[in-house]
């Protein structure tokens, strides 16, 4: 089974030659750094001067990353998946808005997809991201155990609320929520609230799932910890493992304000935390579910055996794999072949607002060693067997 991740056939099955030659255009400019670099800035002067942009992006990089502008447009999207055995998980991937309004938005938005998905099958996972529903500096403050002005603490109240009235949904309709990860410096607020909803809500199974980003090198202890509490309090421990998205900005802020460096010492490091995160979530099965969220083929070829070598069906609702549109998909695809669960992280919403995502997948990309060179070597050798 080593060599699962090499069937590019399977892998881009759905892509057509002019599909799988955009991929290949992408991932070639996104290999460059200063073409990243220089690209950013003259997209985000573009929208900002609202230059007609929008198509252009739409028919590249946009249709490449995301699903489509509303849910119901990425139902052609889903459903093609969903026909190779790969589920979705719908994100609503519209980032920098931090008033009420758009807090409040965001909450609805979600309550709509937990609605859209309760009876499709092919979407088994709602998800959010902490600063959609309040604002980062709040979500500091609290994590760095600064008092609050009364006006605040009305504010965390409704940011307290927009949590539980999501994830009470979520249970209502046993549709499970994924709740992002963002930089360590304000996390640990949303990490008390995560586990505040998962002791209300995860009695029987994982509804409320957090994440840990394993390149910080105290992930793995705090995920220790959190398990023994879960048990002593009685809920069931869900998690998203992915490695992490901030960490040219976690070093930088880390240097500037003269404290640890919270990011793993490289990348070796970071690699053994995220597998041994994977082995302590499985050895711990009974009482914890976990989405492995990751491009890493070793990581994933490590869970795939353990399942493999255990007592556990390939299907079993507490293990999932998953992978980001638009990557990695000779993980997702030759995985869910061997009728492994997999679901791929599909952002939706308008072309404007979804360009500080696009952005960061570009530079992460771009700073991740081998990432792109993974996918263009996937890309030429499918190329190849189809002789285009």
């Amino acid at each position: 089974m080593n060599k699962l991740f090499e069937d590019t056939e399977v892998a881009f099955a759905l892509k057509s030659d002019s599909e799988l030659e955009r991929a290949y255009f992408l991932f070639k400019l996104i290999k460059s750094e200063p073409l990243v670099r220089i690209g950013t800035a003259v997209t985000k002067f573009a929208l900002k001067s609202k230059l007609p942009v929008e198509g252009l992006i739409r028919s590249t990089v946009f249709d490449h990353f995301c699903g489509g502008v509303t849910e119901e447009d990425c139902m052609s999207n889903i459903d093609n998946m969903y026909g190779k055995n790969v589920h979705a998980v719908l994100d609503f991937s519209v980032e920098g808005k931090e008033d009420e309004i758009h807090f409040d938005d965001a909450r609805d938005k979600t309550l709509k997809i937990i609605n859209f998905v309760k009876e499709k099958d092919a979407i088994p996972f709602a998800v959010f991201k902490p600063t959609g529903f309040g604002r980062f500096a709040l979500y500091q403050k609290i994590s760095e155990g600064k008092e609050l002005t009364s006006k605040e603490e009305e504010e965390w109240i409704r940011v307290v609320a927009r949590y539980d009235v999501v994830c009470k949904a979520s249970y209502d309709k046993n549709i499970p929520v994924l709740i992002d990860a963002e930089e360590s410096w304000m996390q640990r607020a949303v990490d008390d609230l995560i586990e505040l909803m998962m002791e209300k809500y995860n009695k029987d199974k994982a509804i409320v799932f957090g994440t840990l980003q394993l390149y910080r090198h105290d992930r793995l202890d705090y995920l220790k910890k959190i398990h023994i509490r879960s048990k002593q309090k009685g809920f069931i421990l869900g998690q998203k493992l992915v490695r992490g998205a901030y960490m040219e900005k976690e070093r930088e802020r880390a240097k500037e304000k003269g404290y640890q460096d919270p990011i793993c010492k490289d990348k070796i490091a970071t690699d053994k935390n995220y597998n041994e995160a994977i082995r302590y979530m499985f050895d711990n099965l009974s009482n914890t579910a976990v989405f492995c969220g990751t491009h890493n083929e070793n990581s994933s070829y490590l869970m795939m055996d353990l399942i493999l070598n255990s007592k556990y069906d390939k299907g079993d609702s507490r293990l999932w794999f998953g992978q980001l549109y638009g990557m990695s998909d000779n993980i997702s695809y030759n995985l869910a072949k061997e009728n492994f669960n997999v679901a791929k992280y599909l952002p939706f919403g308008p072309v404007k607002d979804v360009m500080p995502y696009l952005i960061r997948r570009a530079e992460e990309n771009t700073s991740v060693a081998g990432q792109t060179s993974r996918e263009l070597g996937l890309i030429k050798a499918e190329k190849k067997r189809r002789k285009i």
